[in-house]
């Protein structure tokens, strides 16, 4: 178990290890998604890179960036993840749409 933090909404929640940050995001009403993310997300498949997220702390607490990260953040930094893509595993810290 661990707790997510979303830093810019001052949310924190609690989710059991394996838990996916998308799914948990939006179950307890964080708004992940920019204005046009919200009509052209892909329901958390890993096409779109819409629900792009920056871990501030934490980062060792979730699963490995996925090839499909890979690919889409080729020039971002380490710890920009696409919240669908990623199983939380301890506790984080998330700033949402950075």
């Amino acid at each position: 178990m661990g707790n997510i933090k979303f830093v810019k909404e001052n949310k924190e929640v609690v989710a059991a290890d394996g838990a996916n940050l998308r799914l948990k995001a939006i179950q307890n009403g964080i708004d992940i998604y920019t204005f046009i993310g919200k009509m052209t997300n892909c329901g958390g498949n890993g096409q779109c890179g819409t629900c792009i997220v920056e871990i501030v702390e934490g980062l060792e607490n979730l699963s490995p960036r996925t090839e499909v990260e890979n690919r889409k953040f080729k020039k971002k930094p380490e710890n920009y993840r696409l919240a669908c893509q990623t199983l939380v595993n301890g506790s984080v810290s998330v700033v949402t749409k950075p």
